[in-house]
């Protein structure tokens, strides 16, 4: 598991693409220019690690391109210590993201597979989510809520009532929404039962799955 000064240079070159697109938060760009993206990736992939693409991973799910990555967590506005919740551990990179810009990550992930492999992987890499679980993520984790934000990594047509049920008043949700192509979506909680939307723009996602464990 090397990480090297090439890596790093590729990361860099990464950052600077990111931001060229309008990614402003300096905490999400410190995050990926530190995490090596290349271990999250299947060998076979490791030279494309640092462009900005989305890549297959096991059980047929993709890790995200790094832009979405990084526009899914800067519309979150993650502080040190938040309480965050994430719909779709998938590869660990967007979990490694949060970690390391010091969220207190809990995060669910329903390909059992998937869930081996990072749960063995993010410790090797120093990374300590708060808590790592293996179930349907529409169900969210009521033993642990209220968040101060949750991010759904996978196209959902609808949002997810449990999860709205499970976000703090004035904590933030992030989900892209669509059965083809994804508006990705914002929901600011209000009050206990207001919510304010804001939609920003086109994304691709892998679907959500519910239930099928």
């Amino acid at each position: 598991m090397k990480d090297t000064s090439k890596h790093q240079g590729l990361r860099n070159q990464l950052v600077k693409l990111l931001e060229g697109k309008g990614i402003v938060d300096k905490n999400v760009l410190e995050a990926i220019q530190k995490i090596p993206r290349h271990l999250f990736l299947d060998s076979g992939f490791e030279q494309y690690a640092y462009q900005d693409k989305a890549f297959p991973i096991s059980a047929g799910q993709t890790i995200s391109q790094p832009y979405t990555v990084a526009f899914q967590t800067q519309l979150l506005e993650v502080k040190k210590g938040d309480k965050v919740l994430e719909i779709g551990t998938g590869s660990g990179y967007q979990t490694a993201v949060l970690c390391t810009m010091g969220a207190k990550v809990y995060s669910i992930e329903r390909q059992l597979e998937l869930f081996k492999k990072t749960s063995l992987l993010l410790p090797k890499l120093g990374i300590r989510p708060k808590h790592l679980s293996f179930g349907d993520g529409y169900k969210g984790l009521h033993d642990y809520a209220p968040f101060d934000s949750i991010i759904v990594t996978a196209g959902a047509p609808t949002i997810p009532k449990p999860l709205m049920e499970q976000l703090k008043i004035g904590g933030r949700l992030v989900i892209p929404l669509g059965k083809n192509e994804q508006i990705m979506t914002l929901l600011i909680r209000k009050n206990e039962t207001q919510f304010e939307k804001h939609e920003h723009g086109e994304f691709r996602f892998v679907p959500l799955l519910e239930d099928k464990n």
